[in-house]
C-alpha cells in the first residue's frame, strides 16, 4: 500500500480523534490548572428589625455578585498550579491517616475511596471475564451444531442489555423484596439487606460486571478458536496429550494476542466504571473514579461547579488508566517488534 493510499484511509479517523479525543483532552488539562470563579463585592447593607418603635438597624458588609450590563454574571479565570489536584487527593488529609495507622480514616477520603474501588473492581473482574468468555467459547465450539445456535443467542443476551438497564435489572432482583432477596430470606428463615452495606453491593456490582462483559470477551475467543490449526491439535492428541494439556499449551498461546486485546479493552472500560454506581445507587457506600468526576460536576447551591476539580479528577483517571495499560502496551509492541525482526 502506497502512502497516499494509506493517508486516504487514516486521515479521517485521525483527524477524527484530533477534534474529538485530543483537542478535548488538552482543554481539559488547561482547566486542571485554572480556577473560574464568580466576580464578587463587598456592599455595605443597612438591615433593621420590624416595627415602627423601637427599630433597630445596623450595618452589614455583604458579599454580592457582579454583572455585566447585559445581566450577565461575571467571572474570572485565574492559574491556580496544582492546586486543584492537590484538593482532590487531600495530600494533607491522607498524610495523617496514614500517620497514624488508620485505614479506615484514610479510605473515607473520596478520592482514595474511590481509587480503592476502582482498582479492586477491574483487577478482580478482568480474570474472571476472561476465565468466563474462554468457558463459554470451548464449550460454544465443542458442542454440537444442533444446539450451537441456541447458546450463542443465550450467551449474547447480557451484552446486547444496556448497561444501566442491566444494572437496574440486578438491582430489582435483590433490593426490598426482589425474587432473589426473598428466596435468600426464605432458605435463611431471616430477614436480608443487601443493600444496607457496602460489601455486599460490592459483590452485586462485580458480579454485573462480569455477567454483562463476559459476552463479549466469548465472542473474541470464539473467533478465534476457529482459527487454530487442526493439524497440531491431532498431533497433540495422538501424543498423549490430554485436554487441559492441549488447551495450556495448543489453544491459550495461539490466542494470546486475543486474551491481550480483551483484557486492553476491559481494562480501560471497567477503570471508567460508572453505569454500576448510578444503576446500583451505591453512592452512599461505593464510589469511583469516574463518579467522582461526575459529582464535581454537579451544581452546589450557589449554581458553581467544581470544573477545575473535575478536571483535575479526569487527569488522574486517565494516568490511572495509562498506567494500567502500559504492561499489556510494551508486550503487544515487544512482540510486534520481535515478529517484525
Amino acid at each position: 500500500m502506497n502512502k497516499k493510499t494509506f493517508a486516504a484511509f487514516v486521515g479521517p479517523s485521525v483527524v477524527m480523534m484530533i477534534l474529538f479525543i485530543a483537542i478535548p483532552l488538552i482543554f481539559v488539562l488547561i482547566q486542571s490548572f485554572q480556577v473560574t470563579q464568580p466576580v464578587t463585592e463587598l456592599v455595605e447593607v443597612e438591615k433593621c428589625t420590624p416595627g415602627f418603635t423601637g427599630q433597630i438597624c445596623e450595618t452589614k458588609i455583604e458579599t454580592r455578585q457582579m454583572f455585566d450590563d447585559a445581566g450577565n454574571p461575571l467571572r474570572q479565570t485565574k492559574f491556580v498550579g496544582f492546586d486543584s489536584y492537590n484538593k482532590v487527593l487531600e495530600l494533607q488529609r491522607a498524610g495523617a491517616a496514614l500517620a497514624e495507622g488508620s485505614l479506615k480514616a484514610f479510605l473515607q477520603i473520596d478520592f482514595w475511596k474511590a481509587l480503592r474501588f476502582t482498582l479492586t473492581f477491574t483487577l478482580i473482574t478482568l480474570p474472571l471475564v476472561l476465565g468466563v468468555g474462554l468457558l463459554i467459547a470451548l464449550a460454544v465450539n465443542n458442542a454440537t451444531q444442533r444446539i450451537k445456535g441456541p447458546i450463542i443467542f443465550i450467551s449474547l443476551l447480557p451484552f446486547i442489555i444496556t448497561p444501566v438497564i442491566g444494572a437496574l435489572a440486578i438491582r430489582w432482583l435483590f433490593i426490598g423484596d426482589g425474587i432473589l432477596t426473598a428466596a435468600i430470606e426464605w432458605y435463611l428463615a431471616r430477614d436480608v439487606a443487601l443493600f444496607a452495606q457496602g460489601w455486599t453491593i460490592e459483590l452485586m456490582m462485580l458480579f454485573y460486571r462480569v455477567w454483562h462483559v463476559a459476552p463479549f470477551a466469548f465472542v473474541v475467543f470464539y473467533a478465534g478458536l476457529q482459527t487454530v490449526n487442526q493439524d497440531t491439535i491431532e498431533s497433540a492428541i495422538i501424543d498423549g496429550a490430554s485436554r487441559f494439556e492441549r488447551l495450556r499449551y495448543v489453544i491459550i498461546p495461539h490466542m494470546m494476542p486475543l486474551v491481550v486485546f480483551v483484557a486492553l479493552i476491559h481494562l480501560m472500560d471497567a477503570y471508567r466504571a460508572f453505569e454500576e454506581i448510578v444503576g446500583f445507587s451505591s453512592q452512599a457506600h461505593i464510589i469511583s473514579l469516574q463518579w467522582l468526576t461526575y459529582d464535581f460536576l454537579q451544581a452546589d447551591d450557589s449554581g458553581n461547579r467544581s470544573i477545575s476539580r473535575a478536571s483535575a479528577s479526569a487527569m488522574l483517571t486517565m494516568i490511572g488508566i495509562v498506567l494500567l495499560l502500559f504492561p499489556l502496551l510494551r508486550k503487544t509492541w515487544q512482540d510486534y517488534r520481535g515478529g517484525k525482526i
